[in-house]
């Protein structure tokens, strides 16, 4: 099914790597899926939760579509260049399987590029191209996919494990789930109106009130739920203990204060300075975990990454 978008858009996710499916999906290869097979260097979700890296498709059903324009955001925006298209809705919504088999698809042709790669060993490679984990993110905001439920629930079937992330402004949409996915992430990335306003750009009324309801609305799911906090130096890593009053509300499993990478199309509207380092995102976590009485679990450096819990150990997930 040919994509609805207009064709230099498309051109311009095709030379991004993204592999499109169907008219607003799409699956790409992060870095760390490369270093995994090749240095044995796993993603932090692997080390946080035990997802294979290996194994992990990460998909959107919502490629270019969203309620927000973050600053952070490294995917391409309205209005970026010369081009043009209504970022809150496509031509048309494409059914659940089409997307799955789609994207388990594109997983595969992925991995069969590591074929007869002597730093790749033939176990790994052979469990690559079997994908057990699908984090429904890369770009745009999935809970605009009016068939979320069922794209969940079909993975889940076909035997995988759901990570779901969401900016929390259509709190409907995930109170209408009746498939919940392995595990819901919140993004939070301020701790007040004015710098959401100015840090995330919301193209909705009252998202900020929305999100709020998104986070009141989080303990009443059975999943694991996380919050995730992308920190851009200079616009929102102050204030944590209005952070953990916001967040306190959700009572989420884990917290992950996570540095802002200078990649993609941020790139155009903030500088490499805007990136905070390690330290710095230690630094924020230790004050945001005292303000919680959370449990500092783990970290990973080369992400500028560290994991916060109600727990006292971390909990992996192992595939179905």
């Amino acid at each position: 099914m040919p994509p609805t978008m207009p064709t230099e858009l498309v051109e311009t996710l095709r030379a991004q790597k993204y592999h499109l499916v169907g008219s607003h999906s799409a699956v790409k290869s992060c870095r760390w899926h490369h270093e995994a097979l090749v240095h044995n260097r796993p993603c932090y979700k692997q080390k946080f939760y035990g997802i294979e890296t290996h194994r992990c498709i990460q998909m959107t059903p919502t490629v270019v579509y969203c309620t927000m324009r973050c600053l952070f955001c490294w995917r391409v925006q309205s209005g970026d260049g010369e081009l043009e298209w209504n970022e809150m809705m496509p031509a048309r919504w494409d059914e659940p399987d089409l997307i799955i088999e789609g994207s388990i698809k594109e997983k595969i042709r992925l991995a069969s590029g590591y074929k007869g790669n002597s730093k790749v060993s033939p176990a790994k490679f052979k469990e690559a191209a079997e994908p057990k984990h699908v984090a429904i993110s890369l770009t745009g905001e999935p809970t605009l996919y009016p068939y979320l439920s069922d794209l969940i629930k079909g993975f889940h079937q076909r035997g995988l494990t759901t990570f779901l992330v969401s900016n929390g402004t259509l709190p409907e949409a995930l109170s209408r789930l009746d498939e919940e996915p392995t595990q819901l992430y919140i993004s939070a990335c301020a701790s007040d109106r004015k710098t959401f306003s100015e840090t995330c750009r919301p193209q909705i009324p009252a998202a900020w009130e929305k999100l709020k309801q998104t986070l009141n609305l989080l303990k009443s799911f059975s999943c694991r739920t996380v919050i995730r906090i992308t920190l851009v130096k200079g616009l929102n890593m102050g204030h944590t203990r209005d952070y953990g009053r916001l967040i306190e509300k959700a009572s989420p499993d884990f917290v992950e204060p996570k540095a802002y990478m200078h990649v993609g199309f941020s790139r155009s509207r903030l500088g490499y300075q805007n990136m905070p380092s390690h330290p710095q995102v230690q630094d924020f976590a230790a004050k945001l975990a005292d303000s919680l009485g959370y449990n500092i679990l783990d970290e990973c450096q080369p992400s500028r990454v560290v994991l916060l819990s109600r727990f006292k150990e971390k909990q992996f997930i192992t595939p179905t």
